[in-house]
């Protein structure tokens, strides 16, 4: 084989190790940069949760309160204030009410931009808040 053969039989192959390289730098910079965005939408998530689950932990059963002085919260109100807030803020969520405690979970569905290049489109990321009413000071800790 002469040396003009041989180089003809590698032609194309830099363009090759050029295009892997590439779309290798692109999956990276993706991960980078869409990966950003799934933390901070993770970071909203627990936000929102958390003040869903203090406005609703403000829905105190007024009966209990004035009859036997028991802090303890009104389901359906607390359900109803968690939703409106959520409204408010556009997103959504469940709520679970149990005595004193509200626990909210919300779910953000976080849109990529480079990873969608490679069929990545979207990531959901979840955050959970919790809240309860006390009554007076309580002190360090509630």
């Amino acid at each position: 084989m002469t040396a003009g053969a041989a180089s003809r039989a590698e032609d194309g192959s830099v363009s090759i190790l050029v295009v892997g390289l590439a779309t290798a730098l692109l999956m990276v910079a993706g991960l980078l940069y869409d990966g950003g965005h799934i933390l901070a939408g993770r970071r909203e998530a627990f936000a929102v949760a958390d003040n869903a689950a203090r406005a609703g932990a403000q829905a105190l059963d007024v009966g209990a309160l004035r009859g036997s002085g028991t802090t303890r919260l009104d389901p359906a109100a607390a359900s109803r204030a968690v939703h409106d807030y959520l409204a408010r803020v556009g997103h959504t969520g469940t709520v679970n009410v149990d005595g004193d405690r509200v626990q909210v979970v919300v779910a953000i569905t976080v849109e990529t931009h480079l990873l969608s290049a490679v069929g990545l489109h979207t990531r959901t990321v979840t955050g959970t808040g919790e809240a309860r009413a006390v009554r007076g000071i309580t002190g360090p800790g509630g």
